[in-house]
């Protein structure tokens, strides 16, 4: 960390022991350079290169001379540092651990204890303890292919060094734990290296069964690697083909991404083009409901639907219009609807508020003239009322009058009882006939074997009908002449019957409001029918001769 700030070209680092020591390099040359001679450095100055030239430009005859006949001191640290660089190749160290020898700094003098102690005191016991858990030694390839390259046969010498390794301790019958490969060297556990090379020194004999298992190996090792070739050429086909199929799904991929790119803006711009229909069909429906001007708003939406047929068209034809130019497009079309719609829209609500108008006074009309039918009926109905108070006041008058007249009136006329018994007696002369007609029709269908009603099932079965017609039919708001129409036209037998049943009722109460309102005096000779046929008229029907369609 101190040194951190130094450069590889400003110095070097040497790590003890005791810890790491930095060496400046600033200056070491020029402290320890050797000394030049003077012709060679007018030699130097007298080059064609201008790089030469700037560098022994400003240096000084004098100051060089004499140097070159004693070693200088960076000759000197450079021999010493190659020839420990070389020991240090040549044995396989990988550190140095510097050992002080004695106390009294003797040279050649080397005390055991002292020694063992800062063994113990620096690990290095430890060091080698660990060492035998391990692989501690260690031979590159070409090393030891050149150690035994002279003892081999030409064929196995020809082998690449790493090869050579692998089928020598394969031969020789080394155990795979006790040895490991590495990227350029083997290493093997404490011992085994000692007795590989023993085994290889051995006798020729043993030497020529070892060069057959190497050579049986190598066939091994070439079939299995021909196999294994086989089987990696088969694997990288496969490999291809299914790279190529990659490939092709790959370039599928980035062709239609680069096509979304390209052709998108156009199929949104044509996507949002489209939506804009919604209210083409928006206006075409508000033109229609529009009146004034049809036909011209019609044809406006129409252009505008063509405007936008044709810019679809222009977008899907031209591939390389722009976003922007889409963009303004559409934007275009946008402002030319919203313009339209908002003038159709205009036009509609004042056609609307017109119409809205015309109901309006339309309706105030009625409601005018309701008003003055209203007043009218009031007026007539007003006028009924008073008329009718007069009626009721003249017809109360005149009853008041005539009940004078009647209270005078007491005894009927002798000329009027005799006419009551002639009727009397016809109508009895009359019922006799009719029950000998009927004795008769008895007769007969006892000769016959045939049915005759009784003549009080007759009677019985016309009131009977009549309550029944008279329930059906309710004839009692028909005026006069409704009812001679009916009874004239009609072929109905039930509503002729009704209508016959209503007359005679209405005749009734004629009678009965005749003979209660009329003068209590001897009958007028102008009157048809006597006073007490009238006057029996009021309790009981009188019976009329007639066919009974209702039987037939």
């Amino acid at each position: 960390k101190i040194h951190r700030e130094i450069r590889d070209d400003e110095g070097f680092m040497v790590r003890h022991f005791a810890g790491a020591v930095c060496y400046q390099t600033g200056q070491f040359i020029d402290k320890n350079n050797d000394a030049l001679h003077a012709n060679l450095e007018g030699l130097v100055q007298e080059s064609n290169n201008p790089f030469l030239q700037s560098l022994f430009a400003s240096s000084t005859l004098s100051a060089t001379k004499g140097k070159l006949n004693f070693i200088s001191v960076g000759s000197k640290f450079k021999s010493q540092l190659a020839e420990l660089m070389e020991k240090l190749r040549s044995t396989g160290t990988n550190f140095v651990r510097c050992i002080k020898p004695n106390d009294k700094m003797v040279d050649h003098l080397i005390d055991g204890g002292s020694i063992l102690s800062q063994l113990q005191c620096s690990g290095m016991a430890s060091v080698l303890e660990l060492m035998q858990q391990g692989f501690p030694s260690r031979a590159p390839f070409q090393q030891l292919y050149d150690m035994y390259r002279q003892r081999l046969p030409p064929k196995l010498a020809r082998l690449d060094p790493r090869i050579f390794s692998k089928a020598l301790f394969r031969a020789v019958g080394v155990n795979e734990g006790d040895y490991k490969f590495g990227v350029s060297k083997v290493f093997f556990r404490p011992g085994k290296f000692a007795e590989f090379d023993a085994i290889m020194h051995s006798d020729p004999e043993n030497l020529k069964k070892m060069i057959e298992k190497v050579q049986k190996y190598l066939t091994t090792l070439h079939w299995k690697q021909s196999i294994w070739c086989a089987l990696s050429v088969i694997k990288l086909k496969n490999k291809i083909l299914y790279r190529r199929e990659n490939l092709i799904t790959i370039q599928k991929n980035v062709r239609m991404h680069l096509s979304k790119v390209k052709h998108r803006p156009r199929f949104m711009g044509i996507k949002k083009i489209n939506s804009l229909k919604t209210i083409l069909k928006e206006m075409e429906k508000l033109a229609e409901q529009i009146k004034k001007d049809n036909a011209l708003c019609i044809s406006d939406a129409q252009k505008l639907r063509s405007e936008f047929d044709f810019a679809i068209k222009r977008i899907r034809n031209d591939e390389n219009i722009k976003a922007a130019e889409i963009n303004d497009i559409y934007n275009s079309l946008v402002k030319a609807a919203n313009t339209q719609m908002d003038s159709l829209k205009k036009k509609a609500d004042a056609e609307r508020s017109a119409e809205a108008e015309k109901q309006r006074l339309a309706k105030l009309q009625i409601e005018m003239e309701r008003v003055k039918s209203a007043k009218d009926k009031e007026e007539r109905a007003k006028l009924e009322d008073e008329q009718i108070k007069k009626q009721k006041i003249e017809i109360e008058l005149r009853r008041k009058a005539e009940e004078e007249i009647h209270k005078n009136d007491i005894f009927l006329s002798e000329e009027e009882i005799e006419k009551a018994a002639l009727a009397e007696a016809k109508f009895r002369e009359q019922m006799e006939q009719e029950r000998r007609d009927h004795e008769l029709a008895l007769r007969l269908a006892q000769e016959t074997n045939s049915f005759v009603e009784d003549i009080s099932n007759t009677y019985t079965k016309r009131s009977t009908n009549t309550e029944q017609l008279s329930s059906k039919y309710d004839l009692s708001k028909w005026k006069y002449s409704e009812l001679r129409d009916t009874i004239n036209t009609s072929c109905d037998i039930e509503l002729l019957e009704a209508c016959r049943v209503e007359f005679h009722r209405r005749l009734k109460v004629y009678h009965a409001w005749k003979a209660k309102n009329k003068k209590r005096t001897y009958m007028d000779e102008n009157e048809r029918v006597p006073r007490s046929i009238m006057d029996s008229g009021k309790f009981y029907e009188l019976q009329f001769i007639r066919i009974n369609f209702l039987n037939f």
